[in-house]
């Protein structure tokens, strides 16, 4: 393997704004930590993080990278003193902490997993954000069982196609929301059983239809206030509420809160940018154990949308902001 040159191209965000801002810069590369390895990107992922982070509400952790940027996939070419699993040339995916829109990235060894049997690098790149989020969120917060019903919000993004064929993958119900007739047919095609058009139907009637009025035992949700209680609304005893995103909105106003101790309910929820690495890394021994040998065989995987070169960030926020994309959108930084 080359040694790592001096300079690297990253996307910088510059005082934050529109898509507009994002533009090619030089800068040195990053050096790793201790327990960190250097990762010679190929690709990375985009989400909703870094569009928020753009626009300067969503700052990074004390110690993080400026660059915006949660997910990478490449080649590591150092390692940190007390790190000990990987070797430079090892291909890998990592959850970094920051600083993806780079040709260079480190990231914690315990955020760090080994690309899945099969996968190139765009694929592999497409999995850190979404599905460390759904594994802690729908399993862990969540408790989703095989057996139970649930219902996942957004079901075309990111997040939803994960959460569709995760829960399906472990014997759940799977219900899902989208605002296209064509998004539905998406939500059916990865596996829910049953898709909710929320632009021409109430998702609460229909739950309540498609369960016989008994309600969801989980309910997923990234659009906060404007559907918190509808989302109570939904819920079957001892259901819980797990919230991941305020898309519209964080302050709810007029709430009925009696849903709550009707139905004994637990509402939840996280992010994910402020955990510790202890944290992240028992979630990524949890995804390389239970959910990596299911990405071997076929029976998971990122549904990807689109591929920008990395020089084109902007137009990659621009369409992420459309909300028109279903599935991944993702960055080609180097060949591979």
């Amino acid at each position: 393997m080359t040694k790592p040159p001096q300079e690297m191209t990253f996307i910088t965000h510059g005082e934050g704004g529109g898509p507009e801002v994002l533009v090619p810069a030089r800068g040195p590369l990053p050096r790793p930590g201790p327990d960190e390895v250097l990762i010679r990107v190929l690709a990375a992922g985009v989400n909703r993080p870094d569009v928020q982070q753009r626009k300067g509400l969503y700052p990074p952790p004390p110690g993080a990278s400026p660059v915006i940027g949660l997910e990478v996939a490449g080649e590591v070419v150092a390692v940190g003193a007390e790190a000990r699993r990987y070797k430079p040339g090892d291909r890998v995916c990592a959850l970094a902490n920051g600083g993806g829109y780079a040709e260079y990235c480190t990231a914690p060894e315990a955020q760090t997993l080994p690309w899945p049997s099969g996968f190139d690098a765009i694929r592999a790149a497409a999995l850190p954000e979404t599905y460390f989020t759904v594994w802690a969120n729908l399993f862990g917060h969540g408790r989703l069982k095989a057996g139970e019903t649930v219902l996942i919000h957004g079901g075309t993004s990111g997040i939803g196609v994960t959460a569709i064929q995760l829960a399906k993958a472990f014997g759940a119900r799977v219900l899902a929301t989208a605002g296209s007739d064509e998004k539905c047919a998406a939500m059916l095609k990865l596996g829910a059983d049953a898709a909710i058009n929320y632009r021409t139907q109430d998702f609460l009637e229909e739950v309540r239809r498609l369960t016989d009025k008994e309600g969801v035992d989980v309910l997923l949700d990234m659009v906060g206030a404007a559907y918190f209680q509808r989302n109570l609304r939904c819920m079957a005893k001892d259901g819980r509420l797990v919230i991941i995103a305020f898309l519209q909105g964080h302050e709810a106003e007029k709430v009925d809160l009696r849903p709550i101790m009707l139905k004994r309910l637990t509402v939840t929820g996280s992010t994910m940018r402020p955990r510790t690495t202890a944290e992240k890394g028992a979630i990524a021994a949890e995804l390389e154990t239970r959910v990596w040998p299911l990405l071997a065989r076929g029976e998971s995987g990122p549904l990807i949308h689109k591929v920008f070169p990395l020089a084109e960030a902007a137009a990659a926020h621009a369409l992420m902001e459309s909300s028109t994309h279903i599935g991944k959108i993702m960055l080609a930084v180097a060949d591979h």
